[in-house]
């Protein structure tokens, strides 16, 4: 008998694998900033006449709109629909909040977008109890944290968690056993598998193959004559519900950095400055991309004997603002002797990464630089990069 503070490892579970699929996340991020929207059919995605539906809340969804949808058509089907610009800042915050709740659990969270991730909960049964009690966790933690809901499947394989969320929507949650695979796959249409689109949905209907047991059913030469022995071979073994791919667990960056080497040596102290205030937009810009805020920045300049000099500072508070880390990289770049001013290379990095969501998911805005520098980061997608830029970095201006 195993006593109560038994601490010996228990077995691998059969469906280890976790699929956690946020429910309409764009949208219901939207609504937590304008609760005037709660329960309204809510569109992330422009109006105009090229316009696209990137994401619909459920109410939206009740109305016949769908991700990908021309807008045009949407306000057809739905006129009362209230349409927002979409607002990746706020969306990364959240999900970096989301992934810090599910590396909580299980250090092997492999995030497939800003909204769901795979976990493999083989080594937390101790810690947490069984897939399907983590999973209970997850979605509890999911609606305290950050008042979102979250859709998950349980399976023994990433197919078939996937597919669990799918039927798990919205704000479910549906457990898969070993034992009951084949019975889930059987009824699924076949372009629920991963790998059969359009294309080779309509090759597979062409032979009478509509559903995944319909495909399990067919020979595999028959397969192997219609689309290749490579794809035949894994469409039947998705059918059959195997797949072998293994959770792959996401890895931090440590920092983020620009650095340019230059034709020739630079000495002008004012060029210098605007070389280095060029490069900490270029690390603010990535950091704010990839949802990060950044402790430590760190000057680094190569001298005409390629001996190299660096030179950090701890921030009193984590940043992702230009502002932030040139103020820090001129300070250290003043500091240096007057005769050690001349220098083939000049690099600005940021470390010390912590995730933005933390201070992020409450929406405040703190500061007119760091709207201001939002601001470009919209401009640089839309028109290229570089389109939009500080005044000191212009042409003729001094630093």
């Amino acid at each position: 008998m195993v006593g109560p503070n038994d601490r010996r490892p228990r077995a691998r579970p059969a469906e280890p694998i976790l699929h956690v699929d946020l429910d309409a996340f764009y949208a219901s991020v939207e609504a937590l900033k304008d609760p005037s929207l709660a329960g309204k059919p809510v569109v992330v995605g422009s109006p105009g006449p090229r316009g696209v539906v990137m994401s619909a809340s459920y109410a939206a969804r009740a109305r016949g709109l769908r991700s990908a949808m021309p807008s045009m058509r949407a306000r057809r089907l739905c006129p009362d629909a209230v349409f927002r610009p979409p607002d990746f800042e706020s969306y990364r915050a959240y999900s970096n909040r989301f992934r810090e709740i599910l590396l909580s659990y299980s250090p092997a969270v492999e995030p497939l977008s800003l909204d769901e991730a795979f976990l493999d909960v083989s080594g937390a049964a101790m810690l947490f109890g069984d897939p399907e009690l983590i999973a209970t966790r997850i979605r509890a933690d999911v609606r305290s944290q950050l008042d979102l809901t979250a859709s998950v499947g349980v399976g023994p394989n990433k197919l078939i968690a996937k597919l669990a969320s799918v039927q798990a929507k919205p704000d479910g949650l549906l457990v898969v056993r070993a034992q009951e695979v084949a019975g889930f796959l059987r009824p699924l249409p076949v372009d629920a598998l991963w790998g059969i689109g359009e294309k080779t949905a309509a090759l597979l209907s062409r032979l009478g193959i509509r559903t995944v047991a319909e495909l399990a059913a067919t020979p595999g030469f028959v397969l192997e004559r219609t689309l290749g022995d490579a794809q035949a071979r894994s469409l039947l073994d998705l059918a059959a519900g195997h797949d072998l791919r293994a959770v792959v667990p996401f890895e931090q960056p440590k920092s983020v950095s620009h650095e340019e080497t230059y034709p020739r040596d630079l000495d002008d102290p004012d060029q210098i400055l605007r070389e280095i205030l060029s490069l900490s937009h270029r690390v603010a810009s990535r950091l704010r991309a990839e949802g990060y805020r950044a402790r430590t920045v760190t000057l680094k300049l190569r001298l005409p004997s390629f001996a190299t000099l660096t030179r950090s500072r701890t921030l009193p508070a984590p940043t992702e603002t230009a502002a932030d880390i040139f103020g820090v990289a001129r300070e250290l770049f003043l500091a240096l002797p007057e005769a050690r001013r001349r220098f083939r290379l000049l690099g600005v990095a940021a470390t010390g990464l912590v995730p933005a969501g933390a201070e992020q998911v409450g929406l405040v805005r703190a500061g007119r630089w760091r709207e201001a520098e939002r601001a470009l980061d919209v401009v640089d997608r839309r028109f290229g990069p570089g389109t939009a830029r500080p005044a000191r970095l212009l042409p003729g201006r001094d630093a």
